[in-house]
């Protein structure tokens, strides 16, 4: 597919794509919320105690493919590459045996409802780096506009913020998603503000740099097929029989090999696909962690995932896909990671 170079528009707010001319990268920077903005989308999240996280929705946008094909492997267009991982600033004994850089994105979709998908800290020189399906971050509904009042919560159960709640700054995805829809390049990297939490009196108080709180992934890419992964996410939707066994609430895990594997529906034809019992719905955006270690809960992020099938027709979903990480996602995450974000709440 012939791409199209763009340059990093870093800085502009506001609620359309910004797609500036240049000379370099295949990268597409959305912005979602300047300071004044994103106080007030802290505060619709946060308000009425948490009342529309509670009340939010698995997104069920995209969540599920019929017709699949195997592919023999993906070729890498670069030298494998990987960023390490880092630990939380207070690395003491953790409270959970899943990672904590795992947690809900919120957002308001087209029909203007909040729901969610799942993202995952990531180690960047800023310590605010957030990742997730590009379509839990663009709205595919809408020509590509960027979901409204986009938050990461890591850690997120039933309305809590353990550990604080996190504004999106702007978007960093691949110039051929909204572009041409093209799914093989279903990523995004979010900068997030400092995290916020409410006071006793209500007023939002600083939480800190969202790295700094939770730790974050590290990142591989161009890595060799039939490597194990440890896939982490929210899933809450219904299998094809019907069946529900997941409510969305808590952080599920399955571990599987990756194979190869094109989908002619999303125009994907290097998709990489791991087998999970996962459904679609709340999925979308789980991390997929290479040489995942279960004392520190760190690993390589290798993978997000963007469907799910039903591979053997048992009505039953067997088999999650991600975008195969390569250079050029490589070479979107190094963009996003050289962006400060600073904090929402400003000195008095």
């Amino acid at each position: 597919m012939k791409r199209t170079s763009v340059a990093l528009a870093a800085g502009l707010i506001g609620s359309a794509l910004v797609a500036p001319p240049a000379e370099a990268a295949a990268v597409w920077t959305t912005p979602l919320a300047d300071q004044p903005a994103a106080v007030e989308v802290a505060a619709f999240w946060l308000g009425d105690g948490g009342a529309n996280l509670r009340n939010a929705t698995p997104y069920n946008v995209q969540t599920a493919v019929d017709k699949v094909i195997s592919r023999d492997g993906v070729p890498a267009d670069t030298k494998p590459g990987t960023v390490a991982p880092i630990p939380p600033a207070d690395s003491g004994e953790a409270s959970t045996k899943t990672p904590a850089t795992s947690g809900k994105v919120f957002f308001t979709g087209a029909d203007g409802l909040p729901h969610w998908c799942t993202g995952t800290a990531v180690q960047s020189n800023f310590r605010n780096l957030v990742a997730t399906a590009a379509h839990c971050v663009l709205d595919t509904q809408r020509s590509d506009a960027a979901l409204g009042k986009w938050v990461f919560v890591p850690g997120y159960a039933e309305g809590a913020t353990p550990q604080g709640l996190y504004v999106g700054k702007g978007a960093f995805t691949h110039y051929d998603f909204p572009t041409y829809d093209d799914y093989d390049r279903d990523y995004a990297f979010v900068n997030v503000y400092n995290g916020v939490m409410p006071s006793a009196s209500g007023e939002l108080t600083n939480f800190g740099r969202l790295v700094d709180n939770t730790g974050g992934q590290g990142l591989a890419w161009n890595q060799p097929l039939d490597s194990t992964v440890d896939v982490f996410g929210y899933p809450a939707g219904p299998h094809p029989d019907g069946k529900r066994p997941y409510t969305g609430e808590t952080l599920e895990s399955s571990s599987g090999r990756t194979t190869a594997a094109a989908v002619p529906s999303l125009k994907a034809e290097e998709f990489t696909a791991v087998e999970s019992p996962f459904t679609g719905e709340g999925s979308l955006g789980s991390s997929w962690l290479l040489h995942y270690d279960k004392s520190s809960r760190l690993g390589l992020l290798n993978g997000v995932t963007v469907s799910v099938a039903d591979t053997d027709g048992n009505q039953r979903y067997d088999t999650s896909f991600s975008p195969y990480f390569d250079g050029e996602l490589a070479e979107i995450y190094r963009a996003a990671a050289n962006q400060w974000s600073g904090s929402i709440i400003l000195p008095a």
